[in-house]
């Protein structure tokens, strides 16, 4: 039997608990940073599965380690568990996590053979906190030679374009007045948080490519006869390097001192997390990655047809800069739904996402494997 056959009877045997865990993290979204019954029930699975699992890494209560093995090549896989404001997990972390944890068992079944340890972390606040971030600077990284994870998405593509990312919010201070009778007396929040969004829509046109920012307001007064003396929104700004997003968010910042200029209110502006990178993908990695998934029945015609990849941001690529990386999208049926929607809330639970887990885990142990088998890339990696 091949190491590959021995990591996919792992996975196999494991592969109800696997989906299992991916229904029960679906059931129970928390939000980042809060996902105390997610990260437990991934750990506890690894532990179960044979693991040494530390928890609470990093200062993180939602944080954790498992590893397996003790070989001089180190391979980490990443479990995401975070869900969304309203919609849940309307991104598929539940199909991460328990893929990441399935493609841990894999390998773990021949890390000594292999001569590898593997390391399951549970990665918090993806959905803008950045846990990963706080595990680079935490050290956790430091001795991997390669990371790894899926995320699903509506088609199969071997990676995205992952664009630098800031979280901030944006308040504004007025004053309050009747609206009737004395509104001259006011300083209008709310006029200052328009008057920023007006500039930020006369700002798009002349935006790069690549170049985004949206928002929401979140806070804008109580009553529509008192002047607003507060407003709060909460904004994102993207840019394919990070070098680029600081110019952006120069301009962008103009804008909110437009309104706040404009009306005499009071502007604060509070960055939340870490700012998110661009992402480098390792080339070699992700070759052994497509080799894996299409000997599992998956194919690659969107990128072979040179069709743009999609943009999204992600803390993973802020490990791609310090470990080599790679973060393809697996695909599941939407029905012509797209991340971040209800329906692709309701797709994350179907037979088919339940084969993405699967699919997923073996993929990935695959890949890893014959990472550990190409002698010329495995001297590579472990010169880092």
């Amino acid at each position: 039997m091949t190491s590959r056959d021995t990591a996919s009877e792992a996975i196999k045997s494991a592969s109800n608990t696997l989906v299992e865990l991916s229904h029960f993290i679906h059931k129970n979204p928390e939000l980042g940073y809060e996902e105390f019954k997610s990260a437990e029930a991934v750990a506890n699975a690894a532990k179960s599965a044979g693991f040494n699992v530390e928890t609470g890494i990093a200062g993180l209560a939602t944080a954790f380690r498992a590893t397996k093995g003790s070989g001089e090549l180190s391979i980490v896989f990443c479990a995401e568990y975070d869900a969304l404001p309203d919609v849940g997990h309307a991104c598929g972390h539940n199909i991460i996590a328990a893929s990441s944890l399935g493609a841990a068992i894999g390998l773990g079944a021949v890390a000594d053979e292999l001569g590898l340890t593997v390391t399951l972390l549970g990665t918090p606040s993806e959905e803008g906190g950045g846990g990963k971030i706080d595990l680079i600077n935490a050290g956790e990284f430091k001795n991997a030679h390669a990371a790894m994870m899926v995320h699903p998405w509506p088609t199969e593509r071997l990676d995205a374009q992952c664009l630098a990312v800031d979280h901030f919010d944006v308040t504004f201070t007025g004053k309050d007045a009747h609206a009737s009778a004395a509104p001259f007396e006011g300083i209008n929040a709310l006029d200052a948080m328009t008057i920023s969004q007006v500039a930020l829509g006369l700002l798009r046109q002349q935006l790069h490519p690549g170049d985004q920012v949206h928002g929401i307001v979140v806070e804008s007064g109580s009553a529509a006869n008192i002047i607003p003396s507060h407003a709060l929104g909460r904004f994102m700004a993207r840019s394919v390097t990070s070098a680029r997003l600081g110019a952006l968010r120069k301009r962008i910042d103009a804008c909110f001192q437009a309104g706040a200029l404009a009306t005499g209110a009071a502007l604060k502006i509070e960055e939340l997390g870490s700012q998110f990178s661009h992402m480098e993908t390792n080339a070699e990695i992700l070759n052994h990655y497509r080799s894996a998934a299409e000997a599992l029945g998956r194919t690659f015609e969107i990128d072979d047809a040179h069709t743009p990849r999609p943009t999204i941001s992600t803390d993973m690529a802020n490990v791609s800069l310090v470990v080599p990386s790679i973060h393809p999208l697996i695909a599941i049926p939407t029905h012509g739904a797209v991340n971040h929607q209800p329906e692709f809330t309701a797709a994350c639970i179907t037979k088919e996402a339940d084969q993405a887990v699967i699919d997923g885990a073996v993929a990935l142990a695959h890949t890893a494997i014959a990472v550990a088998e190409d002698a010329a890339l495995r001297a590579k990696l472990l010169k880092k």
